[in-house]
């Protein structure tokens, strides 16, 4: 695989500076039932990296500590921790916002039968992975019977009231461009989502993030493979627009890795560019990051490229 952090080192981001924590943003495990070629993680069957149980009690009592709002559970595919529902409980009854990164297709999984159960009863924030609405584009990206499974999810999910008006219980679905150009503008796309998804199954949700595709990992690896890194990098560069720095994740959020070390954000976890002063979860018990520098580099134009991208879609 071909490293991209030597290509994004030397950069010309803007400085900026962290705001007060609102969102952790905690990684248990990179195992997936999936490998899918943008995937920034290089999440996969194979990997082994799983958040210990010190770690996952670490997070509740910084959430305590901080009194962080927001807990955004991510992998790999979070699900497969065994620790993944006692964590969503303990964040639950603490009072805090649970959102899960869902690949739909775990849900099918050994194991996993009373998932989606699980989380309508925790009213966990789904934020579920759906990079197109027709059966080629996904099978294509995700691998052959991708979009069936993940419809049904979407359907199954649907049947407990998510995405429903009224029910509380928030289903959001996620873009991601097929190859190396930005996403296309996210309200037209949210229409279109919704008109096949409606017309075609049945499925209804509450919105969707159209996020830039990272020059990192397995994706950015795939980029350098067919000579298109330069290409990409130039073409973030040029729709680069001041006005999305004040909406970007890292302002509000800090990433965690699955052995607790501490990011300004998923991506630089990828690229191992942990927050100055290299700290760890115990450190956020006492320790604030409210106005501390927020390490940068060449990647940062995905998240603000174009129409700007986040963890919560553009910006």
């Amino acid at each position: 695989m071909h490293e991209t952090l030597p290509l994004l080192e030397i950069t010309d981001f803007p400085a900026i500076r962290r705001e007060k924590i609102d969102t952790l943003q905690v990684n248990i495990g990179y195992r997936c039932n999936q490998s899918c070629v943008h995937c920034h993680v290089n999440a996969g069957p194979t990997r082994t990296e799983m958040m210990s149980e010190d770690n996952l009690a670490l997070v509740a009592e910084v959430l305590r500590a901080r009194a962080i709002q927001a807990l955004d559970i991510t992998g790999g595919a979070p699900e497969l921790h065994s620790g993944f529902r006692a964590l969503v409980t303990v964040a639950r009854a603490q009072g805090v916002h649970v959102m899960d990164r869902c690949n739909l297709t775990i849900l099918f999984e050994p194991g996993q039968e009373d998932l989606a159960e699980f989380l309508a009863e925790n009213r966990v924030e789904v934020v579920a992975s759906l990079p197109c609405y027709s059966l080629d584009n996904v099978d294509k990206q995700r691998g052959k019977g991708v979009f069936d499974k993940s419809i049904a999810a979407l359907q199954r999910l649907n049947a407990l009231g998510y995405g429903k008006p009224g029910s509380g219980l928030v289903l959001n679905l996620v873009y991601n461009p097929q190859g190396p150009f930005l996403p296309p503008d996210q309200q037209s796309l949210e229409a279109d989502y919704r008109r096949e998804l409606a017309g075609h199954f049945g499925i209804v949700f509450n919105h969707l993030f159209a996020l830039a595709n990272m020059p990192i990992k397995r994706f950015g690896s795939t980029l350098v493979s067919k000579g298109q890194f330069v290409q990409y990098m130039q073409l973030l560069r040029e729709n680069y627009s001041a006005a999305n720095l004040d909406g970007v994740m890292c302002r509000s959020l800090v990433s965690v890795d699955w052995q607790g070390n501490l990011y300004d954000c998923d991506f630089n976890q990828q690229l191992d560019i942990p927050v100055p002063g290299k700290m760890h979860l115990r450190d956020l018990l006492l320790q604030d990051l409210h106005n501390s520098p927020i390490r940068v580099a060449d990647h940062c134009y995905g998240c603000t490229a174009g129409q700007g991208s986040s963890c919560g879609g553009a910006l």
